[in-house]
């Protein structure tokens, strides 16, 4: 049951204090709580858990213009951030965690501002057709968080210029670019700002949990432990993985996201692998990718892999489109 709602907002722009912090949070989460956690980058690309990050940004061009690389916990497609966007996680205990809700606070907010944002799909909330908000998800044992931005006055020229967007993950939504496809929120309120925008976020949580906010105490945060996190998202290792030459790849996308196997095979046993994916499940698409070496490489080895992962009957469904896909590739 909840008690408490807590808001934190992080007055950094570095993108891996912010999401060390967003992981502090979440690891830090109390049983009868719910953490409503504001933050901004600055002239960042952020991939989701499962994407090859060089295939989704301009990376050499982002560093050369002083911006910042960055690789979430959730999965999901990238994103850009700057300090046009406004970032939010809701943070809680699974038997608080409720999506609907959560999403409600930034639909609740944007209407306070005259703005009738709606939820569309299952993770986009958007004005008149365009997308001003993504979502991500991810859970670690019973602790879970739903993040994503609230575009209101972003560089949308830049956005084009760092990411790398699949001309076919574009034309599944019926548009010709990243920039057709979003708006900012200062189409629809021109005098909107970040703090504006703050303010109101905050207002609609405590009308939607009907509970008094109360700022999270920073104080209590072990600087050691942030520290140890924020050096880890700012790894390479993190960032980027592994570098590996593959010999075979196997490819497509399914409404559920892209699917990019790559492999390495010696004697007919999976030496090396990657597999790539902004599926929102990341929980099932890592869980397949750790148990790829070392397996046989075969049709009937890598279905066994695939059904066996499955948790829920939308890891049944995302396996029966993959191992379609291996029949006709193997």
């Amino acid at each position: 049951m909840i008690q408490t709602i807590r808001q934190a907002v992080s007055l950094s722009l570095d993108p891996y204090y912010n999401l060390a912090l967003e992981k502090y949070l979440l690891d830090h989460t109390a049983e009868d709580e719910v953490i409503l956690y504001l933050w901004q980058n600055q002239r960042t690309v952020v991939c989701g858990r499962n994407q090859n990050l060089w295939k989704e940004c301009h990376v050499t061009r982002l560093l050369a213009d002083g911006g910042h690389p960055a690789r979430r916990l959730s999965g999901g497609g990238a994103v850009f951030h700057d300090t046009g966007n406004l970032n939010f996680t809701f943070l809680a205990r699974r038997d608080n965690y409720d999506t609907d809700r959560q999403l409600q606070v930034i639909i609740e907010a944007c209407r306070n501002l005259g703005i009738q944002a709606e939820k569309t799909g299952r993770n986009d909330i958007t004005v008149e057709g365009r997308k001003f908000s993504g979502n991500a998800f991810y859970a670690s044992g019973d602790r879970k968080y739903h993040h994503g931005t609230l575009l209101v006055q972003v560089d949308t020229g830049r956005m084009s210029a760092y990411l790398n967007v699949d001309r076919e993950k574009l034309a599944s939504k019926g548009v010709s670019s990243v920039r057709s496809r979003v708006a900012n929120l200062t189409e629809f309120c021109p005098s909107l700002t970040i703090q504006e925008m703050r303010e109101q976020m905050i207002r609609a949580f405590q009308d939607v949990y009907r509970l008094p906010v109360q700022p999270y105490d920073f104080h209590s945060i072990s600087a050691d432990e942030l520290k140890q996190s924020e050096t880890f998202f700012a790894s390479d290792q993190w960032l980027y993985g592994r570098k590996i030459d593959f010999t075979i790849q196997i490819q497509r996308r399914f409404p559920w996201g892209d699917f990019d196997l790559r492999l390495n095979v010696d004697k007919g046993i999976i030496t090396a692998a990657a597999l790539y994916s902004d599926a929102n499940d990341e929980a099932y698409i890592r869980a397949i990718r750790d148990q790829l070496e070392g397996r046989n490489y075969s049709y009937e080895a890598l279905k066994t892999l695939t059904d066996t992962c499955c948790q829920t009957a939308e890891h049944q469904a995302m396996a029966a489109d993959i191992q379609n896909l291996l029949y006709e590739a193997i």
